[in-house]
């Protein structure tokens, strides 16, 4: 390939690599050279330059924590490809289009200031954000809690212009939150600014409570901070004599942020060569031409596919286990539909606590001996371990904050005693009322069914910290792990389609790699079976049985007493074949 753009990597892991001296601090990493530079000057767009460095990564031997903090890189990219095709519609509902804005006649000197256009507010808005959420590391990454943060970004320029004295000429007259009075008077500037979050969650799938959570401890605090340092000023943002220095103060801010954390600038989204500089297409649909240039269709189908590679957002559906997923919802965004995951978690722990039920405490009551001392301490075990791990900064990621770690496992713990329930009152029925105790005293039971609930809240937040981390932290064995999964399937009716997905994909990632680890513990359970592991003609039907002899396989082996309880992976594996059968059963 171009020759160029290997230099370019060469040249971003140099740099990275590189600490200069600083006045007063020490030592800087990296030596301010922003990757869009690096980029822009290698002509080298942002999806091509993360497929040639992830090839320059292996040709050049580089080490595991230089990987993953490119593979961080893409991800923030990633949410922010995602959240930015939110931010154009939101932003039109709310504002005028800034596509359609005249060209600014020829100003003479004498006029310094001009008032902000659309086009400039739709800037300023995004550069808030970017800025906002790179400040926030911990919630960058999740893409739930970045698009939350997005809303307040707009909440807070809806405000500005709302409340500025002759700015409402930026606003959108038919956008659903604008105030009853909007149209009648002016807005006396002592009332409080409306707040538009719980318009703009209800008109595009967001979460009120988390917003609100967001805008109230982290987002307000912020911008006062932002006006404390005077890089905002004025009563209103937008006002004539504010907007340009606020406007110039941001950017200016953010640009120091870029150099210093070696990100890359995602103001690129913004910019006239957008399309080229990141590969993607961006303008709205109106305004695409009827006769697309080759050259455009190419790019579209280039971030496509670079999408469809990767599996952050949308799993992909699995080789087993297809008889679990539910039928397809319409979703159209990934913001959508990790919402839409969220949401469909609260309502299956919607009025419940994260403690045991009456009736689960009645079945601890019922064993000889009450497991349920254990079984609470064992979860609040779990939990400080869990709390420990989330809000811990890595190599690989920065630790997140303890509200969200807390509020996480909430979710698990609820959702882990009300499937234990689900279990329990099955088993009852299955065993007819024998002692439950030996089954409610197994450790890795409990901690595999726990730690099942904690993965399906950290899948549902779209969190990076995705299977294996969960088992790595709790220090758990995959070949257990294993276990609990469909048994959590089959007792909890509501999990969405993705997550069954997922949780079919942990299930494969452990039958192909996993279990077969050196410590694996496989190897023990074998050995204390003295290997009299079941054949395969033991477990499969006979007419599901291939015979070396090409017949139909019946007749082939002794009549063996068909088992009354198949074994549903074996099931599903062979689906093709008894399909009558397996009815007839």
């Amino acid at each position: 390939g171009e020759a160029l753009h290997w230099l370019a990597c060469a040249l971003y892991v140099a740099c990275r690599k590189s600490l200069v001296p600083t006045v007063g601090s020490g030592l800087m990493e990296g030596n301010g050279v922003s990757l869009t530079r690096i980029l822009r000057s290698a002509r080298l767009s942002l999806i091509q330059f993360f497929s040639k460095m992830k090839k320059w990564m292996d040709m050049s031997n580089l080490p595991q924590e230089f990987r993953e903090r490119v593979e961080r890189l893409e991800r923030n990219f990633e949410v922010s490809t995602v959240i930015f095709k939110k931010f154009e519609p939101i932003f039109l509902d709310i504002f005028q289009n800034p596509y359609e804005e005249t060209s600014k006649p020829q100003r003479s000197r004498k006029q310094r200031r001009v008032p902000c256009g659309v086009k400039d507010l739709f800037n300023f808005c995004w550069t808030l954000f970017v800025y906002t959420k790179g400040n926030f590391r911990m919630i960058g990454d999740d893409l739930v809690n970045s698009y939350h943060l997005l809303l307040c970004c707009l909440d807070l320029i809806f405000a500005n212009a709302l409340l500025c004295p002759n700015r409402r000429d930026l606003l959108n007259p038919s956008f659903k939150g604008l105030p009853a009075e909007f149209h009648a008077t002016e807005i006396k500037a002592s009332e409080e600014p409306p707040c538009i979050i719980a318009a703009l969650c209800e008109l595009h799938d967001g979460l009120l409570v988390e917003a609100k959570g967001i805008k109230e401890h982290y987002f307000k605090p912020y911008i006062s901070k932002l006006f404390d340092r005077k890089i905002l000023k004025g009563e209103c943002l937008l006002d004539l004599c504010n907007f340009t220095d606020n406007n110039k103060a941001l950017n200016k801010e953010y640009e120091e942020y870029v150099l210093t954390v070696g990100d890359f600038d995602e103001r690129v989204f913004l910019g006239a060569d957008a399309e080229e500089e990141i590969g993607t297409p961006r303008k709205f649909p109106a305004d695409v031409p009827v006769g697309k240039t080759a050259a455009r269709a190419h790019v579209e189908c280039h971030l496509q596919q670079h999408f469809e590679k990767k599996r952050s957002f949308a799993p992909s559906t699995p080789l087993t286990g297809r008889r679990y997923l539910r039928e397809k919802e319409a979703v159209i965004t990934p913001v959508a539909s990790a919402t839409q995951s969220v949401s469909r978690l609260q309502n299956i722990v919607a009025g419940l606590k994260n403690a045991p039920s009456e009736q689960l405490v009645t079945i601890f009551e019922s064993c000889a001996r009450s497991p349920m001392e254990s079984i609470m301490s064992r979860v609040k075990e779990i939990g400080e371990t869990f709390c420990r791990s989330y809000t811990q900064s890595t190599d690989e990621q920065p630790g997140s904050h303890i509200d969200f770690a807390v509020n996480r496992l909430k979710l698990a713990e609820i959702l882990y005693y009300k499937i234990l329930e689900t279990i329990m009152v099955q088993e009852i029925r299955r065993l007819h009322g024998k002692d439950l105790t030996a089954l409610l005293e197994q450790d890795v039971f409990h901690r595999s069914l726990m730690a099942c609930c904690l993965e399906i809240v950290l899948f549902a937040y779209s969190s990076p910290r995705t299977f294996p981390w969960i088992i790595e932290v709790l220090d758990l064995r995959p070949f257990y792990f294993y276990k609990v999964i469909e048994v959590l399937i089959r007792s909890e009716e509501g999990l969405s389609r993705d997550m069954v997905k997922h949780l079919n994909s942990i299930e494969e990632q452990i039958l192909e790699s996993l279990a077969w680890t050196r410590d694996s513990a496989l190897w023990s359970a074998l050995q204390a079976s003295e290997n009299k592991v079941p054949t395969c003609e033991e477990v499969i039907f006979p007419s599901n049985f291939e015979a070396s002899n090409g017949g139909s396989g019946l007749g082939h082996l002794p009549m063996m007493p068909i088992s009354p309880i198949i074994h549903p992976r074996v099931k599903e594996v062979r689906t093709d074949l008894g399909g009558s059968l397996r009815r007839g059963m």
